[in-house]
């Protein structure tokens, strides 16, 4: 089986880009950003799974079908996650009368 040989320094790399973003979350979340919290810690979380998913799991290279494969799981994590919302959202918001 042959496929894309990339060299150690590349994996290198990316393991201290990843672990520097690591420690740019954790200083993130020690500041007050007030609602921006989380969409920081999810940005930085979507760039490292990128990194993970290109270089450690070798779908850079691959072949379209694979970049498929990812795009497929991608939208379907999407639609799991936008399901999600969808009842988390539609639940009252506000307590039943005493009545009730």
């Amino acid at each position: 089986m042959t496929g894309h040989v990339l060299p150690t320094r590349a994996y290198y790399v990316v393991f201290a880009t990843l672990l520097a973003l690591t420690l740019i979350t954790t200083e993130a979340a020690s500041m007050d950003l007030g609602p921006f919290n989380v969409v920081v810690a999810l940005v930085i979380a979507g760039i490292k799974s990128v990194l993970v998913v290109l270089f450690f799991m070798h779908v850079r290279y691959s072949k379209p079908l694979i970049w498929l494969a990812a795009g497929a799981a991608l939208i379907w994590l999407g639609i799991m996650i936008g399901l999600t919302l969808s009842d988390y959202l539609s639940r009252g918001w506000f307590p039943a009368p005493a009545g009730l």
